[in-house]
């Protein structure tokens, strides 16, 4: 549970930052980092980081193993501390709300973030946790672009590269597409401004149509900056008076990609049938589609 790592996160030292930084190092050329790697990684004597490593263990940050050698991973709850103890120091937040999301792919926090130079008042955002490759990294691997001509790599890796990607397409698309304003990004964790108004499946319409003209004129915008949502559905859209905004972009694709058409057919066929559903407004997708690639092409 996130809620527990922020407690034993207070509680971390500089000695259980420096041993977790080290296997996170080692990982990426050990599936198990070896004590003796460990050793050298953070200069401590094998007494003492044994020592504090049995505490990190207790407190699932880190796992062992003695066969084929001693060896030890951490835990995604170890790679939230390492994230949060950057963004920290950076200033980038000053204090931890609660867990308001959980996905199979993502956390999601509350979190504060004092005023640039101590003026005006501190800023409500959120921390976002990608989870990518918890589960299976095969799956990852078939469903993230970033990931396709990858022939190996650890979960730190899938979770970090998934971050990275929705860090650089938010940045690429902000101001001109709806999309939070992103803060910062460390790791597998983006720290973002808080996505305004209600999700689009959780909200009543009172202009449905409005509403839907202006995600289809909003993907359109997408389109023509060269991309592909493909993950849109009314679980990651938020509506507010006057605007929508769109969230989650890690599966996000260029449209020269090769399922680029399949994948545009797939977010606005949830956006359609989401309408049709709850308000019974009928759009012709084929039609929609086309509006969105004419945009682009003139």
């Amino acid at each position: 549970m996130i809620t527990d790592v922020i407690k034993i996160f207070r509680e971390l030292d500089s000695k259980d930052l420096r041993i977790l930084q080290g296997i996170e190092v080692g990982m990426k050329h050990y599936e198990w980092v070896p004590v003796e790697e460990l050793m050298k990684i953070t200069r401590l004597p094998y007494s003492s980081l044994v020592y504090k490593m049995k505490a990190l263990i207790r407190n699932n940050m880190v796992i062992g193993t003695n066969q084929p050698y001693e060896g030890y991973q951490i835990y995604f709850d170890a790679y939230d501390a390492l994230a949060l103890n950057t963004f920290v120091k950076r200033g980038t937040i000053s204090a931890i709300g609660d867990e308001i999301g959980v996905g199979k792919e993502s956390v999601v926090l509350e979190a504060v973030k004092e005023p640039e130079l101590g003026f005006g008042e501190p800023q409500g955002v959120i921390i976002k946790f990608h989870r990518e490759g918890r589960t299976s990294f095969k799956r990852v691997k078939r469903v993230r672009c970033h990931l396709e001509d990858k022939e190996h790599f650890s979960w730190i890796y899938a979770a970090r590269l998934a971050a990275k990607r929705e860090a650089e397409i938010m940045r690429k698309l902000y101001p001109d597409i709806s999309v939070p304003r992103l803060i910062d990004n460390n790791r597998h964790a983006l720290v973002m401004e808080v996505a305004e108004g209600s999700l689009l499946c959780k909200t009543r319409l009172e202009e449905p149509q409005w509403f839907l003209d202006e995600i289809i004129r909003q993907v359109g915008i997408v389109y023509e900056k060269g991309y592909i949502h493909s993950d849109l559905s009314e679980y990651n859209i938020f509506v507010i008076e006057g605007g929508v905004q769109f969230i989650d972009w890690p599966q996000c694709v260029e449209i020269s990609h090769l399922h680029a058409d399949e994948l545009l057919e797939r977010d606005v066929s949830n956006v359609l049938k989401h309408f049709k559903r709850k308000y019974n407004i009928k759009m012709d997708l084929s039609e929609v589609i086309s509006h969105i690639k004419d945009g682009q092409e003139s």
